[in-house]
């Protein structure tokens, strides 16, 4: 019987998952966002037959996903206008089935061939994370949360930046995938002094 009943809850809470409203995914998606550019983020979520939709249409240059609900905990992020072709093309690319090393070939030969476009300039992107146990989506709130940021310079590298291959302190930037259109500043601030969101 015990087995029964966790069984019912465990359905209740995906289906509770699944059906968050867009005001809740609105709320938790721009926490990735500077404070000043959550209001005016564009936004986009999942419907209630988990179709990827548009929420929000924003009036600034910030892009934000919501947090997808087949996957545990909390994991949004928001980027600047310009990515938006790049990002896009990585979600087409997962739909239709494509593995995360394919989609990273198709688009690098995509963008080689001209055919898919990477910003001119330096363009960030914001991750904001949280585990299963300190996320609530049926009210958004979240607790512990991380961010990070990540700016996009395609072809960068370790020598045209002056930085390095590796963080060796805690929070200090390096390059990642350098010398490629992928190329990009990792920015993780230490665990102990992120601030809860």
């Amino acid at each position: 019987m015990k087995s029964v009943f966790s069984l019912a809850y465990l359905t209740l809470m995906a289906g509770s998952t699944l059906a968050q409203t867009p005001d809740i995914q609105i709320k938790t998606a721009v926490l990735a966002a500077p404070a000043d550019k959550q209001a005016g983020a564009t936004v986009y979520g999942y419907s209630d037959k988990n179709e990827f939709i548009l929420l929000r249409k924003g009036t600034n240059e910030l892009v934000c996903l919501a947090d997808d609900p087949a996957q545990k905990g909390l994991s949004v992020s928001c980027y600047h206008q310009d990515l938006e072709p790049f990002m896009k093309r990585g979600r087409e690319l997962k739909q239709a089935g494509k593995k995360p090393a394919e989609v990273l070939d198709m688009r690098e030969q995509e963008v080689k061939a001209g055919t898919l476009k990477m910003p001119s300039h330096p363009t960030t992107l914001y991750s904001y994370t949280a585990k299963v146990e300190n996320y609530d989506p049926a009210t958004g709130v979240v607790k512990d949360g991380y961010l990070r940021y990540v700016v996009y310079i395609p072809y960068a590298t370790a020598e045209s930046t002056g930085l390095p291959l590796k963080p060796e302190a805690p929070g200090m930037p390096w390059i990642m995938d350098p010398g490629t259109h992928r190329a990009h500043i990792m920015i993780n601030p230490p665990v102990s002094t992120t601030a809860t969101k």
